[in-house]
């Protein structure tokens, strides 16, 4: 709502301050400008959407992403201890984490929210693992960022993945900053 409210607010002050600085004919050519590009660039990346969610099922169908699940049990169980104990929360989480590897942002999501939910039950003994949660999420280790090469593919890139050396080593780096600063914060905050 917060940021519904701000991008309103931004808008009626380009809108007030268009005409003032004498602008407003360029400013109304530009926002019929992009409201006919964003049409096209919509339609291309709801196509990507739908291709990668299709792949994510046949991966689900095929058990690939159970076999990737029953793998990163263990690593969760270690930085997940106290949440691990309850077998819908290690579930979710496992669920997320196998979705973000794949990229799928949007996938990973409802995961995400069963597993922020049963931590909350937990109450304050699940209170760093939420955290720890949030920034796992934030920072989405990926091995195949399938959203991002879809977005690449409609604005034209000649090769959509050319990327991924660049995703990785950046995932990777954020993923561990973000667990080093989550383990710092938890000793100083006690």
């Amino acid at each position: 709502m917060l940021l519904g409210i701000l991008i309103t607010a931004i808008y009626l002050l380009c809108v007030l301050i268009a005409p003032l600085t004498g602008s407003a004919e360029e400013a109304g050519a530009a926002v019929m400008e992009g409201a006919q590009a964003a049409v096209p660039f919509v339609l291309e990346i709801t196509g990507g959407i739908c291709l990668w969610s299709g792949v994510l099922e046949l991966l689900e169908r095929s058990g690939v992403s159970a076999a990737l699940a029953r793998l990163l049990r263990r690593p969760l169980r270690r930085l997940f201890p106290r949440s691990s104990g309850e077998e819908q929360v290690l579930t979710a989480l496992t669920e997320n984490l196998s979705a973000n590897l794949l990229g799928l942002g949007n996938a990973a999501t409802p995961a995400g929210i069963r597993a922020a939910k049963g931590m909350a039950a937990l109450g304050q003994r699940g209170a760093d693992e939420l955290c720890l949660l949030v920034v796992l999420n934030t920072a989405s280790l990926q091995l195949l960022p399938a959203m991002i090469a879809s977005v690449r593919a409609a604005a034209g890139a000649a090769s959509a993945f050319d990327i991924l050396p660049a995703v990785w080593l950046s995932s990777v780096c954020s993923v561990c900053c973000g667990l080093l600063a989550a383990a710092l914060f938890r000793r100083l905050w006690r």
